[in-house]
């Protein structure tokens, strides 16, 4: 049975930033990083954070709970196989301790995974990703990386159980989750078209992906030496029966897109919050307060974000795709969010296509505030 785990607090909606409140230095972009990923879109399956994950998901936790760890596919019966024998190691109990105490721990281990590498039998620090997971929300935040805390019993963990073998074993399979996505949800093109609509330039963008991850998918982004990185957290592309390779790249890029685009939007956003304030202050009008998850958007610009997100993505399709195909997503698009609760998104579709059809010439970010006047209207 899927549990929620508190995950609907964590996700956001499915979709949550980690703050970049820094206490400790968390990454180490040097000249060499700089030059190596600058342009990159790439798509990873680390082996220590993968390493961790299979770990998490053989804690009591991890196994009640099928919203944080994927419980399904061949992948997961043998995680099962070879690594549920293990369940009652310390280090493992420890996890589940962790994750019963605060749930945000998941990310915490997961997330700081990335600053160990394999060499050998040992872990050794990365040099680039030096503490990335220090904060979640606003008053969660840890001082002292849990990945050194435990690293030893975690080098002895994956020598006990053979996972550097299970890894490389599994490397076929990683690189056709990767294939997928270069494929069906084009990260790069996604990413090229964003900054000619927006004034807002990333450097690099990469994927965390494991065969693990379920519900807790979450983007956060990494500043250092005038090199900015987004990460975001994913699991691997859906497989949905009946659907055309076609509806299969509309379907992944929404996925991914819609992690994207937080990263544009929230300027502009900003630079007219004082109309967006005026247009959408009257909450109710534009949300059904009554359904759930309504209230992780508390004000007016937590609302137009959302509506922006869902819509400059139905704008990435009228350029990228046929009519038909744009049509079938508009209205997938409107009933998903009106379900949601988003209860003016088939107006705000409307008007966005209106105003951009009357700008050709103008990137989005160019007629922000006009379209945002129309709303009011």
């Amino acid at each position: 049975m899927r549990k929620n785990f508190l995950l609907a607090v964590l996700l956001n909606l499915a979709s949550m930033s980690i703050y970049a409140q820094e206490k400790f230095k968390e990454v180490n972009f040097d000249e060499k990083f700089k030059k190596e990923n600058q342009g990159k879109a790439e798509i990873k399956i680390n082996e220590v954070k993968e390493l961790i994950h299979i770990m998490i998901a053989i804690t009591e936790v991890g196994l009640e709970n099928d919203d944080m760890v994927a419980q399904t596919g061949t992948y997961y019966k043998d995680i099962i196989q070879d690594f549920k024998p293990f369940k009652d190691e310390q280090i493992i109990t420890k996890f589940d301790s962790l994750m019963k105490a605060n749930p945000l721990n998941y990310i915490f281990l997961s997330g700081n995974a990335l600053s160990y590498d394999f060499k050998g039998n040992k872990l050794v620090a990365n040099k680039y990703y030096l503490f990335p997971a220090q904060n979640v929300s606003s008053h969660t935040t840890i001082t002292v990386n849990p990945i050194t805390t435990y690293k030893k019993e975690i080098e002895n963990f994956a020598k006990k159980t053979g996972f550097r073998k299970f890894y490389k074993k599994h490397n076929e399979y990683y690189n056709k989750i990767i294939s997928d996505y270069n494929e069906f949800a084009d990260l790069k093109e996604q990413w090229s078209w964003l900054e000619k609509q927006f004034s807002t330039i990333v450097n690099n963008y990469t994927i965390m992906c494991s065969p693990l991850i379920n519900g807790l998918n979450y983007t956060t982004s990494y500043t250092d030496n005038n090199f900015k990185q987004i990460m975001m957290v994913l699991p691997p592309l859906e497989e949905l029966p009946n659907m055309t390779d076609s509806e299969k790249v509309v379907f992944n890029t929404r996925t991914m897109f819609t992690e994207i685009d937080h990263n544009y939007v929230g300027k502009p956003t900003k630079d007219n919050i004082d109309i967006i304030n005026q247009v959408l202050g009257n909450r109710e009008e534009w949300v059904n307060t009554k359904q759930y998850g309504t209230e992780y958007y508390p004000n007016a610009e937590r609302v137009f974000d959302e509506y922006m997100t869902y819509g400059v993505f139905l704008l990435y399709c009228k350029d990228h795709f046929d009519k038909n195909t744009t049509a079938k997503t508009t209205k997938n698009i409107i009933d998903l969010m009106t379900e949601r609760g988003f209860i003016k998104m088939q107006e705000f579709a409307d008007s966005l296509f209106d105003v951009s059809s009357k700008n050709p010439n103008k990137t989005i970010e160019e007629w922000y505030p006009e379209f945002i006047k129309q709303l009011g209207k």
